[in-house]
């Protein structure tokens, strides 16, 4: 089981990234995902998290508005599109699965099962 994020990088404050997350090893189509980051010094928090059919999305404040998620249960990939960014969204993004099928989304990353190693996005300002 393995989740590949991609697409991390340098910008400009108010730029875009879109980031993807790859499941492999088995379909994550019935599960739950979210996407959460690390900025130095700080603990890992929640950015975003949609469930397993795409109808219900939950976002952090800090990212309302600006941030959408949406997955592609076909292609097993789930996406982060990030636009106006901040020297603030700063951080290593992760994603991650929730380790029960079918099950609502989650803010809280003890509730996710599986991680990818992480991508860096770089917000200059």
């Amino acid at each position: 089981v393995q989740l590949v994020e991609s697409g991390g990088g340098l910008v400009q404050a108010g730029g875009s990234l879109r980031l993807s997350c790859a499941a492999s090893g088995r379909t994550f189509s019935g599960y739950a995902m979210g996407w959460f980051r690390q900025a130095p010094g700080k603990e890992r928090e929640f950015v975003t998290a949609i469930s397993w059919d795409g109808a219900s999305t939950r976002y952090a404040d800090s990212v309302k508005g600006r941030f959408t998620i949406s997955r592609d249960n076909a292609k097993n990939t789930v996406y982060l599109q990030m636009n106006s960014l901040k020297p603030g969204d700063t951080a290593v993004y992760y994603c991650a699965a929730i380790g029960s099928p079918y099950s609502g989304t989650s803010g809280y990353t003890n509730a996710y099962t599986y991680w990818g190693q992480g991508t860096q996005v770089t917000v200059s300002s």
